[in-house]
This record gives C-alpha cells, sequence and structure tokens, in this order.
C-alpha cells in the first residue's frame, strides 16, 4: 500500500491527503510524537479556558488526549473531507464539544481575533516543502490566516522537525510582525519504538502575538533546549538555525551508537550552557572484542587535567589501547576544558551522569551502576600562569600542570591550536607550582583543578636537563652523526636552530655541549619573552638569539662572499596555517632553492636536522624526494605515536653509518654527556634513540 508520496509536493496536494485517509483508514497517524512527548509544551502554553484552533488535524489522536485532560474548547480543520467524516463519527458521542471541520487553511471562514492557540502539528513541515515562489506565498498565506485570528497575545504552536529553511520563513515572518519567537526541543520518548521511528528531534515554535508598533524592529529569539527549561536569547536567525543543527547531529550521533556499536571515532563537546564555551570533549570508544560480563558493559574515564595531549589520551589509537586495558565494552573518555571550573570528582560525575547516559551501549541493563574512572582518583592540577596575545601567533597561554609521579611541566599553548604543546619543560620542585600552593587551605578552589596563578609564579625553577618533547631527544641524538662522539662535548660546535618556542632544545644543546656556540633565530619577538621569563631561557657568549624570518637569516647568510659554516642546522619551525597538510615546518622551507641555500651554511661533514610533521602522504613523498635530491645522505627516526618524523640530512653519501654504527656511537655520546656533577635524566637513552633510524 503506497502511503508516502512520490515528492514531497505531494504534501501540499489536498488529492495526495485525501487518497491517504482512505487507504489507511481509521489508524490515527501521529506526526512527530503524541501527546506523552508534547505535553510539557503544551501545558506550558496552553490554558485549559483556551479556545484552540487545530490546523491539519488529520486522524492524530492529539485532540482527543487533550480533550480528555480538560481542555475542550477545541476546533478542528483539515482540508480532507475524509479525515473529518471519520474523526466526526469517532468522536460525536465521546466527546461532544469538540468539532472537526472541512476547510482550508489557507482562507478559512473564522471571525479575527477568535482564538487564543492555533495549535499546528506538522502542518507547516508538510506545505513548506521547498524555496520556491509558489510554495513561500502559500506559507506566507498561512501564516495571514493565523495572524489574522490569533488575539493580540496569543500563540501559534508549531510542531516541527525544524529543517534550517523553515526555521528561517518562521522567524523572518513572524519577527517582521512583531512577535516573539521560542523554540523547545521536545524531550526524548522513552518508547523504544517511538525512538527507533522519530531519530530526529522534533521541535516546538511558541510565536506569540504583540500588537505591532509601526517602525519598531525588535526581534525577540529564544530557545529552550531538552537540558535547560530557562529559554536562551539569540541574536539572529543563523544562530538558531546553529542551536538547532547542534542538537539534530547529536541526536543522529546517538541513533549511530545505538545502531552501530562498534562505529569508529565519535567525539563531540558538551558546552557551558551559560556562555557557550567547550566545558568538556567526549570521545566514544567501543571494544566489542573485549567478552561480555555482568558489570563491564559502559564506564566514563575523567582525563586528568592537562594531560589530554598524552598519546594514550589524545589519539584514536590511545584510547582504544586505554579502553581495551580498562576491560569495558564502551568507554567514555572526558577531557576537562580550560577556562572552566569544576567541583573535584563527584561534582563532575553529578553534571555528567544524565548526559553521558544517553550515550550508554544497547543493551545495558536497567539500575546498572556505571563507574567513574581517573588516574589516581582526582581530575589532575592545571595552572593558568600567563595569557597574552602574540601578534604573530596570536593568543597563547603558560599553564603548569600536575603530570606522573606528582611532576609538573610548564607549557607554552597556542589557543589558535590549543590541543597542540608548542613547548613544554619540566619544573624542578615536585611541589604543587606556586599559584596552586596558596590555595591547598581552599578545598573549594583545590578540587576544580584550574585557576590562575599570581604573578610572581614566573620566577619557578626550570629543569633544564629534561628534554620533554620526544622529538627533541631525537633530534640532539642525531649529532652522534658528527662522528667522534667522545670529543663532542667540548667540541667548539657551531649550531643553527630555527625556531626558539620556549628554548628547550638549544638550551640543552648549550648546556650539555659544553664548547659549543648555539644560535637561535626566531620570526616572534614574543617568544624571546615567553621563553626568557617561563622557560628559563638566557642569552650569553655561546648562545645568541636573532629575531627574524629564517628564510632571510638563512638567504642572507648564503649569499654572504663567506658563508658561516655550521656543524648543525636544526629546523623546529611550525607553519601557521593550519589548512596546509604539513604542519611543520612551513612549506617555504622545504623548497630546492632554499634546501641549496641550507647546503651551503653547513659544513662539509655536518648535519641538517629537520622535525617533519606531515600527515599528507602525497606531500611528504614530495618533501622527501626534494630533500634525496639536495641531500644524497638521508636517515628517517618516526616518533611513536606521534606524527613527528625526525629527519638527518647530509650532504655526502660516502659517509653512510651501518645501524649498529649509529647505535654504538649513540651509546658513546651519550656516555660522554653524563659528565660529573651534571644532571641527566636517566629515561634519556641516546642509543634507543638512534635504534629505529632508517636509510631513506
Amino acid at each position: 500500500m503506497a502511503l508516502l508520496p512520490r515528492t514531497a509536493r505531494d504534501f501540499a496536494s489536498a488529492q495526495y491527503w485525501e487518497r491517504f485517509f482512505q487507504q489507511r483508514g481509521s489508524r490515527a497517524f501521529e506526526w512527530y510524537g503524541g501527546y506523552l512527548e508534547l505535553c510539557a509544551a503544551l501545558h506550558k502554553y496552553v490554558r485549559p479556558r483556551d479556545k484552540v484552533l487545530v490546523v491539519g488535524c488529520g486522524n492524530s489522536e492529539l485532540s482527543e488526549q487533550m480533550y480528555d485532560v480538560g481542555y475542550q474548547d477545541i476546533v478542528n480543520v483539515d482540508i480532507s473531507e475524509v479525515v473529518i467524516n471519520q474523526m466526526r463519527e469517532r468522536n460525536a458521542h465521546r466527546r461532544p464539544k469538540m468539532s472537526y471541520l472541512q476547510m482550508d487553511m489557507l482562507q478559512m471562514d473564522f471571525q479575527d481575533a477568535q482564538f487564543q492557540v492555533v495549535l499546528d502539528k506538522g502542518t507547516l513541515d508538510a506545505i513548506l516543502v521547498d524555496e520556491e515562489e509558489a510554495t513561500l506565498e502559500r506559507v506566507d498565506r498561512m501564516f495571514a490566516e493565523i495572524s489574522r485570528m490569533l488575539q493580540v497575545g496569543g500563540r501559534y504552536l508549531c510542531i516541527s522537525l525544524a529543517q534550517a529553511h523553515v526555521v528561517k520563513k518562521v522567524v523572518g515572518y513572524f519577527s517582521r510582525e512583531g512577535w516573539m519567537v521560542r523554540v523547545h526541543q521536545v524531550s526524548g520518548s522513552d518508547d523504544g519504538a517511538a525512538k527507533q521511528q522519530f531519530v530526529l528531534p522534533v521541535f516546538v515554535y511558541v510565536m506569540t502575538k504583540f500588537k505591532k508598533i509601526p517602525g519598531s524592529v525588535l526581534q525577540i529569539l529564544e530557545i529552550c533546549t531538552e537540558e535547560q527549561d530557562k529559554p536562551v536569547r539569540v541574536e539572529s536567525a543563523e544562530q538558531l538555525v546553529e542551536a538547532i543543527k547542534e542538537r539534530q547531529l547529536y541526536a543522529l550521533l546517538r541513533s549511530q551508537l545505538n545502531k552501530n556499536p562498534s562505529a569508529s571515532h565519535v567525539s563531540l563537546d558538551l558546552c557551558d550552557a551559560d556562555a557557550g564555551k567547550p566545558r568538556y570533549t567526549l570521545h566514544v570508544v567501543d571494544s566489542p572484542s573485549v567478552k561480555a560480563s555482568r558489570n563491564n558493559h559502559f564506564a566514563i574515564f575523567i582525563i586528568p587535567q592537562g594531560r589530554e595531549t598524552e598519546w594514550l589520551f589524545g589519539t584514536e589509537a590511545g584510547r582504544k589501547q586505554l579502553a581495551a586495558s580498562a576491560g569495558f565494552r564502551r568507554l567514555i573518555t572526558v577531557a576537562l576544558h580550560r577556562g572552566q571550573h569544576y567541583e573535584g570528582m563527584e561534582g563532575i560525575q553529578a553534571e555528567l551522569s544524565g548526559k553521558v547516559m544517553e550515550l550508554a551501549p544497547p543493551g545495558l541493563p536497567s539500575q546498572q551502576q556505571v563507574p567513574f574512572l581517573s588516574v589516581g582518583g582526582d581530575i589532575g592540577v592545571r595552572t593558568i600562569q600567563h595569557r597574552d596575545t602574540s601578534t604573530m601567533s596570536g593568543e597563547y597561554l603558560i599553564e603548569d600542570v600536575k603530570g606522573d609521579n606528582m611532576c609538573y611541566f610548564r607549557r607554552l599553548i597556542f589557543l589558535s591550536n590549543r590541543n597542540v604543546v608548542q613547548s613544554e619543560a619540566r619544573l624542578l620542585s615536585s611541589a604543587a607550582p606556586r599559584g596552586q600552593k596558596k590555595r591547598k587551605k581552599d578545598k573549594k578552589k583545590q578540587a576544580s583543578g584550574s585557576t590562575e596563578a599570581p604573578p610572581e609564579s614566573a620566577g619557578q625553577a626550570i629543569d633544564r636537563s629534561y628534554l620533554c618533547c620526544e622529538h627533541h631527544k631525537a633530534m640532539v641524538a642525531g649529532l652522534a652523526l658528527l662522528r667522534n662522539p667522545e670529543l663532542l662535548p667540548g667540541a667548539r660546535l657551531s649550531v643553527l636552530v630555527i625556531g626558539l618556542g620556549g628554548g628547550s632544545l638549544p638550551l640543552f644543546i648549550h648546556d650539555y655541549f659544553y664548547q659549543s656556540h648555539v644560535e637561535a633565530v626566531e620570526i616572534d619577538p614574543s617568544m624571546l619573552e615567553v621563553a626568557t621569563r617561563w622557560f628559563g631561557f638566557s642569552q650569553g657568549d655561546r648562545m645568541k638569539v636573532h629575531i627574524s624570518d629564517g628564510l632571510d637569516y638563512v638567504a642572507n647568510l648564503a649569499a654572504a662572499a663567506a658563508p658561516a659554516r655550521y656543524n648543525a642546522v636544526m629546523f623546529d619551525v611550525d607553519s601557521k596555517d593550519p589548512t596546509l597538510g604539513m604542519s611543520c615546518p612551513p612549506p617555504a622551507f622545504v623548497e630546492m632553492a632554499f634546501l641549496q641555500k641550507v647546503r651551503t651554511i653547513l659544513a662539509p661533514e655536518g648535519v641538517f636536522v629537520l622535525n617533519l610533521v606531515c600527515r599528507d602522504s602525497l606531500l611528504k613523498d614530495s618533501v622527501m624526494a626534494t630533500l634525496k635530491e639536495v641531500f644524497p645522505l638521508l636517515y628517517a627516526r618516526r616518533i611513536e605515536g606521534e606524527v613527528n618524523e625526525i629527519l638527518f640530512c647530509q650532504p655526502h653519501p660516502e659517509g653512510k653509518l651501518a645501524a649498529p654504527e649509529l647505535v654504538e656511537m649513540g651509546r658513546i655520546l651519550e656516555r660522554t654527556l653524563r659528565r660529573p656533577g651534571r644532571a641527566w635524566d636517566s629515561s634519556y637513552i641516546l642509543s634507543d634513540m638512534l635504534k629505529a633510524v632508517e636509510i631513506v
């Protein structure tokens, strides 16, 4: 039986609905749910004494159910004579005060201002199927009739799936007329069949008729979500459409998770309802290979603040490993955002419980206790030490976070790419940063874990012996390629580093290669200030910083009559363009002409070390081919769990070393660098850094 139209335009056809109700018979057809789903919104805006007009009533039971709970002054109209006769017959004796009239809602016979409420369940959606001129003209006629029949202060309640073009039309028309427009999201049904039938959420537009004031352009637009009964004001139709779209996408995501529990990577942000800023980021990880048991269906893992960028928590592969090791078939990881206040683990659990249960796996036993997990049972510590704006890098902040074993780390974060740690250093003291110490007595603030520190926190001592970044460790290990590793620490090495950041890499080379002369080139003067004030960086006889574009600096050196020759040139510079497939270095740094200039300033036995971060495989192949053409001897060292790949480039292929030779040179260099009286990070093993090096 063909009950659905061939095209959406058939919904607006009287002939279609005549045929539809003849074929369907007396069985009720409910657009967008029934009375139980809609009653909360209806009771808020419809009083029992109101005279109600239901347009496009069809054979829905909604009017009957409203009548039975006390709304007895209801008039129903529909264009279909068949359905009107069915409904009259069905209600003649049980609901004698309710009337059914065959009428075209575009031209109704009622007097002006006859009703306090007009109720529309799906009728507008059926008419406004496209944005063609004829369709929009019909909708204007429909709205004009509704406006004519409503009293001032009356309400037009329109139940809809809220497609973007429908919302824009409603807002545009009624705002011009001076009406208030409020949109409510209807709470989802607990009925399983209803959930399967209605994937997208249902909304109720509530248009309240005000007396039109000539010349007034006041626009009142509000939205009430499922979670927040209090209306929130929005500034434009576009913002309203966007807010509705977010709810629709969330409903689709929930449906996807229910239908396909092992779906690939799923994530979403939960925002602060008042400020609209992200508060939590959730990642849903399914592990179908985990054997089901009574208590391992579902768990929530709170990532301690400041650790969201670690491989285990910040990558899809890491989260899968975490979920498998935790032993739950579905694990939701929760990252906490900067600048938000949290009331400890219990507060987060209370805040999230309702929302995360919406993402529970299908078949979760009722009354099942869902555990909230974390590392060490707390939410971590994040102290924001400093915020500022650079003209080149945009907004940035300095934060101290607690890592494993009560160690604290200082980080530089660019807010344009807030999930990437630009620079990191370990703080010498195992105690909390000063900004955190002052709050120990204030348990409430301490529980929040995200605080602003006083200005004197800049003086916190930096552990200069510790390289936080694995790619920096690999770059230093590459100096073993300079041969004679036992002599390197005391050799008068000349090293050029393009990209300063927090200064950890040039500082380490300066300190451990104690006769070296290091020059760093940094395009952003703000970064020199950051490195000096917050990361323990300083200049001296053997350490100089040049504020310049690295491209220009190298080009000027290469053009000199007697070019300077460096034992090592290192590129650790990021791109400011997020649209590129290569985030480090900027493409101009790996063009043939520029690489030729790098070779010009490199000593014959020197090494060019490049930190490459490239997600575009074709672009990466092109970069490798260009490098190989300029530097015939090319080694590559991939950083486990990261996109970074460290490339060691040398101008003469005859100096090629086999893997065992590289490892041995790394071992000798490390032994020499570990001088008496000089701190050394025991986890940093140079030979291990060179084990995985491959010749390209």
